[in-house]
C-alpha cells in the first residue's frame, strides 16, 4: 500500500484530511501524522475508534513514505517541501507555498487533473478553498462553452484565517451576550467580528487584498492568463463554510438548461435549487459535507452569455480536504500506469 504522510496533521485542514482518509477506509498504519517540534507522545484522533502518533517534522524519515500532503503553514510548507521534492517523494501542497511557482501546476479535480499526466515535477499544488468552489462547478462548462470572465463575490467563514480566529469569534459573542467589554477581545481581526461583516480578507496591496489578488492569480492559473477576474472577499461570523456568488460570461452562447445540467453531473457537486423561500443551501447546511452545493442558478442579463449561481461549501472538507484526496487519487492513478 502507499504510504501518506500529513504534514501538519495538528492543523485544521490536516485533522479534515485525516478525517478523508478514514472515511476512505486507508488504514492507519499507512498514515503518518507530521508536525514540526512535536513532543513525543502526542497524538491525534483517526477515525471515531484510532489515533495516530504525531511525529516530529524535524527528524522524519521521508524514505518510509511515497507522498506527502502538506497541510501546515506556507511558512512550515516552504522550509520542508525542497527537502522532501529532493528525495523524489510525490508532494500535493495544500499551504499555497507552491501556488506562485509557475513550473508547478495547480489542480482542481474533475477541472484540469488531465495535465497530470503529462507533470514532470513531484508537486502539485491545491487551490485555495474558494477557487474550488467556484472552479469546480463549472468544470463541464468551462470544457463546453469557455469562461470569458468571473466576477465573484464571497462571504467567509474565521477558519479561513485560522483556529485563533474561530476562537475570537465564539469569546466575543459569548461577551456580548454578557455584557461584557471586548476591547481586550481583538487580536485577529481590525474590527469586532461578532454581529459584523469585516470587508478586508488579508492585507491590502494597492486597492485590493492580498486574498483578492490570489483568487484572481490562481483563476488565470487553472483556467488560462486571458480569462478576467474580480474577486470582492468579506469575513463573516460564522466558524466554518463560505458563500459566493459568482457571475460568469461565456465564450459562446449557452442554454442555462444546459449549463444546469452540466453542473449537476460533475462528481462532487450538487445542485439543490428550488424558487422557494428557503430553497436554497446556507452555511448551517453543509458542514462536514463533502460536496459543493449550488443554488439561485439564473440567467444574468447585464450580460451576453451570462448566469450567476451562488455556491456554499465546507472549505475544509469539501473545498480542501476532498479536492486533495481526489487529486492524491488522480496522481497514484497516473503513476500505476
Amino acid at each position: 500500500m502507499v504510504k501518506i504522510a500529513v504534514i501538519g496533521a495538528g492543523e485544521n485542514l490536516g485533522r479534515e484530511m485525516l478525517d478523508v482518509f478514514s472515511e476512505h477506509d486507508i488504514p492507519s498504519k499507512d498514515i503518518y501524522a507530521l508536525e514540526p517540534k512535536s513532543p513525543m507522545g502526542t497524538l491525534v484522533s483517526y477515525g471515531e475508534d484510532d489515533e495516530l502518533d504525531v511525529f516530529n517534522l524535524d527528524d522524519f524519515d521521508f524514505s518510509k513514505v511515497d507522498v506527502a500532503l502538506v497541510t501546515s503553514t506556507s511558512e512550515v510548507a516552504k522550509r520542508y517541501i525542497p527537502k522532501i521534492e529532493a528525495k523524489g517523494i510525490q508532494i500535493i501542497d495544500c499551504s499555497g507555498a507552491s501556488a506562485d511557482n509557475p513550473d508547478v501546476p495547480m489542480i482542481v479535480a474533475d477541472l484540469n487533473d488531465h495535465i497530470l499526466k503529462e507533470n514532470t515535477k513531484n508537486i502539485v499544488s491545491v487551490p485555495s478553498a474558494l477557487v474550488t468552489q467556484v472552479l469546480k462547478p463549472l468544470a463541464k462548462v468551462a470544457s463546453k462553452f469557455g469562461l470569458k470572465r468571473i466576477v465573484l463575490t464571497a462571504y467567509l467563514s474565521t477558519s479561513f484565517h485560522s483556529r485563533e480566529a474561530m476562537d475570537e469569534l465564539f469569546d466575543q459573542t459569548r461577551r456580548i451576550y454578557m455584557n461584557a467589554p471586548i476591547a481586550d477581545h481583538q487580536d485577529i481581526f481590525q474590527k469586532q467580528i461578532a454581529f459584523n461583516v469585516l470587508p478586508q480578507v488579508g492585507s491590502f496591496i494597492g486597492d485590493e487584498t492580498e486574498n483578492e489578488w490570489r483568487i484572481n492569480a490562481e483563476i488565470k492559473k487553472i483556467i488560462n492568463a486571458d480569462i478576467k477576474v474580480h474577486a470582492n472577499l468579506a469575513y463573516v461570523p460564522a466558524f466554518i463554510g463560505a458563500g459566493v456568488f459568482a457571475n460568469i460570461e461565456t465564450e459562446r452562447a449557452f442554454d442555462l438548461d444546459d449549463v444546469r445540467d452540466l453542473i449537476k453531473s460533475v462528481k462532487g457537486v450538487t445542485i439543490f435549487d428550488k424558487q422557494v423561500d428557503g430553497g436554497y443551501v446556507s452555511l448551517n447546511d453543509i458542514q462536514g459535507q463533502n460536496d459543493i452545493f449550488v443554488s439561485r442558478l439564473r440567467q444574468d442579463l447585464s450580460t451576453d452569455n451570462g448566469f450567476s449561481f451562488w455556491a456554499t461549501a465546507d472549505n475544509l472538507r469539501a473545498d480542501m480536504a476532498q479536492n486533495a484526496f481526489d487529486i492524491l487519487t488522480a496522481v497514484l492513478k497516473n503513476r500505476s500506469k
